[in-house]
Formats: C-alpha cells, sequence, structure tokens
C-alpha cells in the first residue's frame, strides 16, 4: 500500500517575485470546504535570519493552485512570543472558526541547514532568563480565523520549557473534551519509556489548557525507517476510526523524513486498531531530496474528497507535493495489520 504522488510535483513552489517566499515553501495546512481547497503554506525569503511566515493559496480541484496575494497571510508577531517565526500550520474547524496550530520561536531560527542538526540561533539574556529564550526553543500556539485573513492569536498550548511540536487537535471532542497529539521532545528514556522522540495524547476541557495528564499512543521502532516518529496530519474520521498520518526518521532522527499510517479507535483513541509495518511514502525524487532537508516527505494536510484522500506536504523543506490513494484502500490495508 503506497500513497500515488502526483506526475506534476511540485505543486508549489518558491516564488521569485516575493521576497518573503523566494526560497522555501512547504509544509501546507489544508481544508476543503465548499469545492476550494485552502492551503496556508509555510514560507521564507533567502535573509539570512530565515523569517518564516505563512502563504495562502486555493484550488479547485486539489493540484493546481493559485497564491491568494503577494502578501503573508499570517506572520510572526511583532513583539509577542512568537515573534521569530511561525511554522507548519495544522488546521481543524470548530463553529465557523478554523482552529491553527503552529509551531513558533522567540527569535528567528536563522538559515538552520548551515548549522550542525537540530540547531539555532541563540543570544545571551543572561543567567536567568526562561529556558524559552536561552534556547530559542520551539513551542507550539493556537490561533483561529474565519477567512485565513483577520486572526485571534490565543497563545502558547505546550510547555514552555520543551520543544513540542506536531501539535495536532482533533477536528471534534471526544466523551466530551478536546484531544490533541502532541511531539514533546525531552520526553525520553527511563523516565518516560521511548528511546527517541514519540507520539503523545492528552484530553482537555478547553482549548487553551492543556494540564491533564499525557497517554504515550506510539513509540518508533529501533533499527528501522521509523525510530522517531512525529503526528503529521489532522485526524480524518472514518466509519472504522480515526485515520492519521505520521511520520517516522531514520538513524534516530538524522536521516530520511518517511510516512506511516494508523487507525485509532473513535471513542478511546489511545487504542491502535492498525498501523502500517512499513511506510506508505518516502523520498524518491528530486524535490524531496535536494533542498534544505535532503531526504524529506512530510505531511502537514489532508483532506477526503469522495473516497480519494489528499496528502499534502513538504518535499525537503523547499516545496509542497500532493500524493493521494482510496480511503476505503488505505483502511482496509490498516485493518490487515491490527495491532496486538
Amino acid at each position: 500500500m503506497i500513497l500515488h504522488k502526483y506526475e506534476n510535483n511540485p505543486i508549489l513552489s518558491p516564488n521569485p517575485s516575493n521576497d518573503w517566499e523566494n526560497l522555501v515553501v512547504c509544509n501546507p495546512g489544508m481544508w476543503h470546504e465548499n469545492g476550494i481547497f485552502y492551503m496556508l503554506y509555510r514560507a521564507a525569503g533567502d535573509d539570512k535570519n530565515h523569517i518564516i511566515r505563512f502563504g495562502l493559496a486555493t484550488s479547485e480541484d486539489g493540484f493546481n493552485f493559485s497564491r491568494v496575494s503577494d502578501l503573508p497571510a499570517f506572520g510572526p508577531s511583532a513583539e509577542g512570543p512568537d515573534s521569530g517565526c511561525v511554522e507548519d500550520a495544522r488546521i481543524v474547524k470548530f463553529d465557523d472558526y478554523y482552529y491553527i496550530t503552529y509551531a513558533f520561536r522567540p527569535f528567528h531560527p536563522g538559515q538552520y541547514w548551515k548549522f550542525a542538526h537540530d540547531e539555532v540561533l541563540t543570544w545571551d539574556h543572561g543567567s536567568n532568563a526562561p529556558c524559552f529564550l536561552k534556547k530559542n526553543m520551539a513551542n507550539t500556539a493556537l490561533a483561529m480565523t474565519k477567512d485565513f485573513k483577520t486572526w485571534i492569536r490565543l497563545g502558547r498550548i505546550t510547555q514552555s520549557d520543551i520543544d513540542d511540536r506536531d501539535v495536532i487537535l482533533f477536528p471534534e471532542k471526544i466523551n466530551g473534551k478536546y484531544a490533541m497529539l502532541h511531539r514533546p521532545k525531552e520526553w525520553v528514556g527511563p523516565q518516560w519509556g521511548p528511546q527517541f522522540p514519540a507520539i503523545w495524547l492528552r484530553y482537555s476541557d478547553d482549548m487553551l489548557v492543556w494540564n491533564e495528564p499525557s497517554h504515550l499512543l506510539m513509540e518508533g521502532i529501533i533499527g528501522g525507517w521509523e525510530e522517531k516518529i512525529g503526528g503529521s496530519t489532522p485526524p480524518l474520521k472514518t466509519d472504522q476510526g480515526w485515520l492519521v498520518l505520521y511520520h517516522g526518521v531514520e538513524n534516530g532522527g538524522n536521516g530520511y523524513y518517511s510516512v506511516g499510517a494508523v487507525l485509532l479507535d473513535l471513542n478511546d483513541p489511545t487504542k491502535i486498531i492498525g498501523r502500517t509495518p512499513e511506510p506508505i511514502m518516502w523520498p524518491e525524487f528530486d524535490y524531496e531530496i535536494e533542498g534544505f532537508y535532503k531526504g524529506c516527505v512530510f505531511p502537514t494536510g489532508n483532506v477526503i474528497v469522495g473516497d480519494t484522500l489528499f496528502v499534502y506536504y513538504g518535499g525537503a523543506d523547499k516545496y509542497v507535493g500532493v500524493a493521494t490513494c482510496s480511503v476505503t484502500e488505505l483502511v482496509e490495508h490498516l485493518l490487515t495489520n491490527k495491532m496486538e
């Protein structure tokens, strides 16, 4: 079982006409409604600070996208905790509002591909500065909008002193509570269980207050394609369970990024029904290998239209691609790979 990549990928490339997106476009949040596909994509220009923003593009067929504006749709705040960058939107909808989780930093990260693995720029703010400032730590925040033009920033929803990204909300309450997937980077070792960063799940009565205990949902498999894992796309509800795509990284997180899928129980998503033993997508083509992370397919958005699953992903931290498959076939594949 594999996802079928669109033959005309990449569907979005850097735009030399706009200095804020002339170097990178990748990792798009997605929504489909009333026949329109909305893409909130990560973008950056060739400035040395590597300031990261979101652009907006739309499509009627899910393959051919047009940028809505020459200006960013959303960017770092002027003086808030997310004044360094905003990254990797995931989109769900409650009532009339789209709720977007996104990663952020207090300061710009710099051109990270020129640094050692997993390093960003930092500054000295004194010995008493919070960890968030000392390490230019990545956290996750929540914003809401009705039109992807006017925004309400709701603030941080993860613990400030850990790198907790790949934070994804379920699109509806489960047993009266909101639910999220998250990937706390520091929750590894004997105290926590996993050897490498893993996927956790927690509940809340309020989308801004996430202080209930978190449950280890799934961890990587040592020696394989998915040693380090994280959630990728917002859960999609099917008759058989919640369909979730996740990314797996070989070599403890310092290798190729590939994609797997998991099926979670509708009423208790801490229960895994099925999990793909092998990746359903992996880096193959130049736009997935030759970029600012060499060898990366990183889904952040998915939608279902009829029986077709559209999966939108960043390629090599530089481009946007799309892949598709039959929802029925993927769910059946997961049901044949049930977890004991």
